[in-house]
């Protein structure tokens, strides 16, 4: 069974192999952080199973019965202005149904000056793009397994153009009480756009993560470790800024090797007392810190780091992310348990 499993989603990966990361596939808010403890963490993690009913939005293999009647407000003030959050609840039918899940993801990024071809002023206009979903997960036999899926209707308004997109997400997480250990794949945003923008029909931002978390025996802490956008290789790109030139005005542009593209994939994170009613969470995305590095300085990017504190039957979450010197991120999260 295990190995069936497994030969599965190994083909599924090849299948896909070659695919898209930002600036090549619309609807990219489909793939920012869904929560703060997600962005305290590095921001991918998809082995979570417990309370935190934000985890499904990137893994719907994770939805569980503790999830049932939790409700989770997140939001984010982001980069240049721009806002976004995410909500989600989950309610068991009952034990043998599982769980049904239902999420929502938005974006707005502000106002805009808009101007024609001649440089006359068309006014005002905005943009802004959401992502309703359903998912349910369910386990394998009587193994070790958990197959879910999320189905998401997706909506996009950027000035006078408008889309509407259909798309799934597929995981598979594998659990092992006995050890504390999960290992899980997300395969996502599977789909097409129903309506286009101008005619151009583009792809989706479809992404591979696949994770691996443990709670260590006699420390109160879960790490973390996950690979991200393993649909794509090379991942890394030479950056313009860092054009090296001699005296005889020769160019060399960076060199991206096999050991920065692997690295980029990877993202570590860990969470201290993840039991409890008092979290701290501490990640680190290479991908990130590298894209955004700026030479001769040091500005800690791709570094992230956050509390989750329960009071009674809430649960509130702030993560710090940092990007640039000059502009991070700040995220917050609240959950209600509804029972």
């Amino acid at each position: 069974m295990k190995r069936t499993i497994f030969s599965i989603f190994f083909l599924c990966v090849v299948t896909f192999s070659f695919s898209q990361v930002g600036g090549e596939a619309t609807y990219q808010f489909l793939n920012l952080i869904s929560s703060p403890r997600q962005a305290a963490l590095g921001g991918k993690i998809i082995t979570n199973v417990d309370y935190d009913v934000t985890q499904a939005l990137y893994n719907p293999a994770t939805i569980n019965v503790e999830m049932d009647n939790q409700l989770a407000l997140n939001y984010v003030s982001y980069l240049g202005g721009i806002g976004y959050g995410t909500a989600a609840y989950a309610y068991t039918l009952d034990r043998r149904a599982q769980t049904i899940h239902a999420g929502i993801s938005y974006i707005n990024y502000g106002s805009f000056d808009g101007y024609d071809e001649n440089g006359v002023s068309t006014g005002e206009f905005t943009g802004s793009e959401a992502a309703l979903s359903i998912g349910y997960a369910m386990q394998i036999g009587v193994s070790d397994f958990f197959v879910g899926a999320n189905v998401k209707v997706i909506t996009s308004k950027l000035e006078q153009y408008n889309s509407l997109g259909i798309a799934t997400d597929i995981g598979l997480i594998y659990i092992d009480e006995t050890l504390g250990f999960n290992a899980a794949i997300s395969i996502r945003n599977i789909g097409s756009q129903i309506t286009t923008y101008a005619g151009l029909n583009e792809p989706l931002p479809f992404e591979i993560d696949f994770g691996m978390s443990q709670t260590l025996e006699h420390i109160p802490l879960r790490w973390h470790v996950t690979l991200e956008n393993l649909q794509k290789w090379p991942i890394g790109r030479s950056n313009p800024a860092r054009v090296i030139g001699d005296l005889d005005g020769n160019q060399t542009e960076e060199k991206v090797g096999f050991l920065n593209n692997t690295m980029r994939h990877l993202i570590l994170g860990a969470e201290l007392f993840p039991d409890r009613g008092f979290n701290l969470r501490l990640g680190y995305s290479f991908r990130r810190a590298e894209e955004l590095r700026i030479l001769d300085q040091r500005n800690f990017s791709g570094l992230s780091f956050g509390i989750g504190v329960k009071l009674r039957k809430m649960r509130f979450s702030y993560s710090h992310a940092r990007y640039t010197s000059a502009s991070n991120a700040s995220f917050f999260g609240l959950q209600i348990d509804l029972q």
